[in-house]
């Protein structure tokens, strides 16, 4: 199945569901980052959980979750725009745990105990953001907790990675189901009860399901309104142009000193692993640059 989001409601608008399908932009990130089975999982989980959350994005909009644990893994950081573009990366992509009590990839033991941040940049002044302990690391339970004491929206959020033996990723994708502020009781104990025993998003999607399959397997018999579907990608923005000004950014006698000392630089992209590299005559030119504009201050 093709990469995409679909945005729907539920119970008669009483239940708004996300589901996403990302495996092709997960094993780009695994590609990018040679990111072993505990890390992507665990990179994917986020990147799915951000494409999900992106719902109300709007031109320049962008959402960013940043988890930051004690377990080997490290940070993670992913972020995703209204254009269903995203990207991300992991601190510690070669990490990879024995398998957890219940034959599952240990995310939750990667990542250890810690925080979740979710920013919103909606198009005010500052971006929105608020934060979370870590209540499992397992990121779907944390994304849900998150959702539950900062918006006050009691949520469903089940999101998954499956690996092949060879490390490439299977499949991998997402679902949330958030009650609306009018959902009645009766409602909630109906979307309990459906919940309980379905499988999960990443063995729906290796089997074949479409994302509508996803969200009807989920719920089952239920009337949904289908809003609309849109494409999902891997997307890096970074660019020669941007690498030059955050070099620029480091002042002009860090410039110098960097000149003198090494006669070049290379800069790696966290995100996307593309390195750029700067020889003496580029970073010189730059700082002509840096000096002329100074000059006309």
């Amino acid at each position: 199945m093709s990469d995409g989001i679909i945005r729907a409601l539920a119970y008669d608008g009483q239940v708004r569901v996300s589901a996403v399908i990302c495996t092709d932009a997960v094993e780009t990130a695994r590609s990018c980052h040679d990111a072993f089975p505990t890390a992507i999982a665990a990179l994917g989980r986020t990147m799915a959980s951000t494409l999900l959350l992106s719902w109300g994005l709007k031109g320049e909009g962008h959402i960013t979750l940043r988890i930051f644990g004690d377990g080997p893994l490290g940070g993670i950081i992913v972020t995703g725009d209204a254009q269903g573009n995203v990207k991300g990366y992991v601190q510690e992509p070669q990490t990879h745990l024995p398998l957890n009590s219940r034959g599952k990839l240990d995310v939750g033991g990667a990542i250890g105990n810690g925080d979740l941040y979710i920013s919103k940049d909606i198009g005010l002044k500052e971006p929105y953001t608020g934060s979370v302990p870590l209540v499992t690391g397992e990121i779907g339970d944390d994304v849900a907790s998150y959702l539950m004491t900062s918006e006050q929206t009691p949520s469903v959020v089940s999101v998954g990675v499956l690996v092949n033996p060879d490390y490439t990723v299977a499949a991998a994708g997402g679902i949330i189901l958030q009650a609306m502020p009018n959902c009645d009781e009766e409602v909630l104990d109906d979307l309990e009860a459906k919940l309980q025993g379905v499988r999960p998003v990443s063995t729906l999607i290796h089997e074949g399901a479409d994302i509508e399959d996803i969200i009807q397997n989920y719920l089952p018999g239920v009337e949904v309104q289908f809003l609309e579907r849109n494409p999902v990608q891997w997307h890096c923005n970074c660019s020669r142009e941007r690498i030059s000004g955050l070099l620029k950014s480091i002042g002009v006698n860090e410039l110098e000193d960097m000149i003198e000392r090494d006669g070049e630089t290379e800069v790696t992209c966290h995100f996307c692993s593309t390195r750029y590299h700067f020889d003496k005559a580029e970073l010189e030119e730059l700082l002509a640059g840096m000096k002329e504009d100074l000059a006309q201050l």
